[in-house]
């Protein structure tokens, strides 16, 4: 088809839903407030990163609630067909119904694991330094504070009520909740054997459940390893 006739019959045009968010013209507070319900996406796409370059267990089944928390969402949706308010208020939706929010569902399902994975999962060790526990407690305020912004933005920008945020949110920690619990009775003592697995050598998959502090055993291994390539490189030039 030639220029002049595309440009004449122009198509009808669609949006990629995903990243849609619409907010009233002239409002600051509804732009920023849309940015900030983009946060569940962002958290989704750090996921993948995560998987990717680090190859975790534990990551991998976090991850894993994320998707059977979104799957529920779905389920419940479909089950009350309750719709969203202000009807025909937005021009691009993944699907009509609202209850409940699934931003608000997927927010505080990573929000409810991360805290229990900081006090639980992330134990004190004999020389844990009053630091640690601040940065925890910081991290924790940070995410309460994503958990809260997010939910608000959905019933601000009209995606949806108080209600249908609400009980998104108890959805959300209920079964963020129940996975950490299950991801820590039932599938914390089969990474070993999985680790083992052909398949998980072949990809690089590990288990770091065992190290307390990963980020701190990385630095010290990383740093120790350079050391001793750098020793055995200047010996070379000697």
């Amino acid at each position: 088809m030639a220029l002049g006739e595309q440009c004449s019959a122009p198509p009808r045009w669609r949006s990629i839903s995903l990243t849609h968010v619409e907010f009233a013209e002239d409002d600051l507070t509804g732009q920023v407030l849309a940015y900030i319900s983009l946060l569940p996406i962002a958290i989704l796409v750090g996921f993948v990163t995560l998987i990717v370059f680090k190859r975790e267990l534990h990551t991998i089944s976090f991850f894993g609630g994320l998707v059977l928390n979104e799957g529920v969402n779905w389920l419940l949706k479909h089950i009350l067909r309750e719709p969203r308010p202000c009807a025909g208020a937005h021009s691009a939706l993944n699907t009509e119904y609202g209850m409940p929010s699934s931003h608000s569902q997927l927010i505080w399902f990573f929000v409810v694991y991360f805290f229990l994975f900081l006090y639980l999962r992330m134990h004190q060790t004999n020389n844990a330094r009053c630091v640690d526990l601040l940065w925890r407690h910081i991290l924790s305020i940070i995410l309460l504070g994503m958990a809260l912004s997010v939910s608000y933005s959905r019933v601000y920008l009209l995606y949806h009520t108080w209600s249908q945020v609400f009980y998104g949110g108890v959805a959300g920690c209920t079964i963020g909740i129940v996975w950490f619990f299950f991801t820590q009775e039932v599938l914390t003592p089969l990474f070993p054997k999985i680790a083992a697995w052909p398949i998980s050598e072949y990809f690089l998959v590990r288990d770091t459940s065992l190290i307390p502090n990963i980020l701190w055993f990385e630095y010290t291994v990383t740093r120790s390893e350079a050391r001793n390539r750098q020793r055995k490189l200047g010996t070379k030039l000697q």
